[in-house]
């Protein structure tokens, strides 16, 4: 049996015409958030009576799980999917997370193993973007202004406006564009400015699209280039430099009036003691006489 199916496998990769076929109505299904919807797969006869059909699904990042598996539902998708007449793929409800491509897997005793692939698309509008957009800038510099929306499936592509004038995305194309030196990318919304000039100052806002619903837009801001402040630097270099001196001053002019509090050292007690003898006379009482007796001070 494994050689008939080596066999056919060859005969099909040769001719270009396989007996064995599994094939869609529908390749490219779209669908609303919140809806139902079928995903179909069809086979020849040439698979038998009896064939295996899974049903698999392959995410937008590219993992991959079961979604039918022996016959049945498996255990994340049992609440909202059925199979219907044994082969198409039902879906109750379908959320965002739902987007990518379900791949129906047919193959049998005496069939090679065959797929067709579905693409579902969750559509979901847009909601207003996160522009970021820097307030002030200095000449010369680079300035990247960023605009994106997490909620719109598919995902949308974005413009950006100044003044209420739309950029267009490639500025050497276009009449009055052609001295702009900006980079702007419509599907991860970037804006970017490799070297402001005073005139790329202005009222910034952008806006995202698809085909689920109407387009948004971010509240936008103002850009403001401006030149390097020379003239204020050195200022407040050289204000810092009079501070330090003055304090340094009033320290040395303060320690010479005795404002400031001396260290003094501690004495300490001297360890040395000295012993003096000493003479002091006391009176015998037997025969009333003063005899000398030793006493040491210290």
């Amino acid at each position: 049996m494994r050689q008939l199916v080596s066999v056919l496998l060859c005969l099909c990769a040769a001719t270009g015409v396989c007996a064995y076929s599994v094939s869609t109505s529908n390749a490219n299904v779209k669908v609303k958030e919140g809806l139902g919807v079928d995903l179909t797969c069809s086979y020849s006869a040439d698979f038998g009576s009896n064939p295996r059909l899974e049903w698999k699904f392959r995410d937008l990042k590219g993992s991959q799980t079961y979604v039918i598996y022996n016959g049945q539902p498996t255990d994340s998708y049992s609440s909202r999917i059925t199979l219907v007449n044994g082969k198409d793929l039902r879906f109750s409800k379908v959320t965002r997370v739902d987007n990518g491509d379900y791949i129906c897997e047919v193959s049998s005793a005496q069939s090679p193993y065959q797929a067709a692939t579905v693409k579902l698309t969750v559509l979901v509008p847009p909601a207003a973007p996160m522009c970021n957009i820097p307030p002030t800038v200095t000449t010369n510099k680079m300035a990247v202004l960023h605009c994106y929306d997490p909620a719109g499936s598919p995902p949308p592509t974005y413009k950006w406006y100044k003044d209420g004038t739309l950029l267009p995305v490639d500025p050497s194309k276009i009449a009055g564009f052609q001295n702009a030196t900006y980079k702007l990318d419509p599907l991860s919304g970037k804006l970017e400015f490799p070297s402001v000039t005073k005139m790329d100052s202005g009222q910034y806002y952008c806006e995202a699209s698809n085909e689920a619903g109407p387009t948004q837009r971010c509240s936008g801001a103002r850009m403001e280039v401006r030149d390097m402040n020379t003239g204020g630097i050195v200022a407040g270099v050289i204000i810092a430099l009079l501070l330090l001196a003055l304090i340094i001053f009033g320290v040395w002019f303060a320690k010479k009036k005795g404002l400031l509090p001396s260290i003094k050292s501690e004495s300490k007690p001297n360890s040395k003691a000295v012993y003096q003898p000493t003479t002091t006379y006391a009176r015998d009482d037997d025969d009333g006489e003063f005899k000398q007796k030793s006493s040491f001070v210290v």
